[in-house]
């Protein structure tokens, strides 16, 4: 399955292929299609790319929590917790924060 933006984002991934934006997007994108296994995957790109992308964190333990892989995401609310606290994102911080306690607390 697949969208138009879907379809327009790769284009333009063709020509930066690790550009932090655009697999976001692709991700988001994914995730907005019910395609969670793409949208994991282009996450992980992602991660491997730019850990200092600061939004992935949230994103990524958010599906990681849809795949009922609740360790995972713990994991990585924490790997974000402990990144935005390193470079100061107290906004990224408190959602990071939120979210996993909302997770302990199931």
């Amino acid at each position: 399955m697949s969208s138009p933006r879907l379809i327009q984002l790769q284009e333009l991934l063709k020509g930066s292929p690790t550009d932090s934006f655009l697999l976001f997007a692709i991700a988001k994108e994914y995730e907005g299609l019910d395609n969670l296994e793409s949208a994991l995957t282009n996450y992980q790109m992602l991660k491997k790319h730019d850990p200092e992308y600061t939004g992935l964190y949230y994103h990524l333990g958010k599906l990681y929590e849809l795949l009922d892989e609740e360790d995972q995401a713990l994991s990585i609310y924490q790997e974000g917790i402990d990144h935005c606290i390193k470079v100061g994102d107290h906004h990224a911080l408190n959602e990071l924060k939120g979210a996993k306690l909302n997770l302990e607390l199931l």
